[in-house]
């Protein structure tokens, strides 16, 4: 599948502020499941971005500003060719051994009605595929029927907000490294079956036979062609599209659209 995206970001960064440094991950790799066609930002300063691969293995910019503007707005704009591959990833050069991957953060501790009914369940070997599938159906259940706030539905009864794509990776994530099974949070586009496409995110797990598998437990499946993976990490901090120094606010995105081209 061919998807194009045109996503808009938004960060107040306040005034009187002399000297900015943005580091964007924003750039997708091209990889076993996608190839980059196009790719551009656009804000103020990025023709003379510092470009390296870092520590994870992802694309980065580092954004120097003199005298920023209040409000920062950035504009990205690519093509990418996906297709589907069960979500395996496999092993991709220059990862970091996966090992490393399961250290926990604070965002990534587990949770016991997620784990308990799977510290006895065999995970070496085969039988690693199956306990992941169920994992991740697992964390469906229990995330997706968690107390995560209350909204107005539109007779004016209360009713449950989903909970963000970031509890679901985090809380798969979270209770694989209980496992002892390396994990990494996944940050990416997503083209909905239905309803508006959004910037997304979900899991990988290791396994020794088939290297690194995709999860999205927010969506019950694993990653397919509607997926475009931009950026790996421990967990949405390390993974932060942008972030600023001095620090603000995380970033509002103003607008996106997503869509398979014709």
């Amino acid at each position: 599948m061919q998807i194009a995206i045109r996503h808009r970001l938004s960060l107040a960064i306040g005034t009187g502020i002399a000297r900015a440094v943005q580091h964007l991950l924003l750039t997708p790799r091209t990889g076993p499941t996608q190839t980059v066609r196009e790719w551009s930002i656009d804000m103020p300063g990025f023709e003379a971005a510092a470009s390296f691969v870092d520590a994870f293995g992802n694309r980065a910019h580092l954004v120097s500003q003199t005298r920023p503007e209040a409000e920062l707005t950035i504009a990205v704009a690519g093509i990418v060719d996906t297709v589907d591959r069960n979500g395996v990833i496999g092993r991709l050069p220059g990862d970091i051994p996966p090992a490393l991957y399961r250290r926990p953060t604070a965002l990534t501790k587990p949770v016991g009605a997620i784990t308990g009914r799977f510290r006895t369940v065999p995970r070496d070997g085969q039988d690693r595929i199956a306990l992941l599938h169920a994992l991740m159906a697992r964390v469906a259940e229990v995330v997706g029927n968690g107390e995560q706030g209350q909204e107005q539905d539109g007779q004016g009864q209360a009713q449950a907000a989903r909970p963000p794509a970031a509890d679901f990776a985090h809380a798969f994530i979270g209770a694989a490294r209980a496992l002892e099974i390396p994990a990494r949070y996944v940050t990416g586009y997503v083209l909905a079956d239905d309803g508006p496409a959004t910037f997304h995110a979900w899991a990988e797990a290791w396994d020794d036979g088939l290297g690194w598998i995709g999860f999205d437990p927010g969506l019950g499946v694993c990653p397919t062609d509607r997926h475009v993976r931009v950026a790996v990490g421990l967990d949405a901090v390390s993974t932060m599209p942008v972030r600023s120094v001095p620090v603000v606010g995380e970033p509002l995105v103003l607008a996106m659209s997503v869509e398979a081209a014709q």
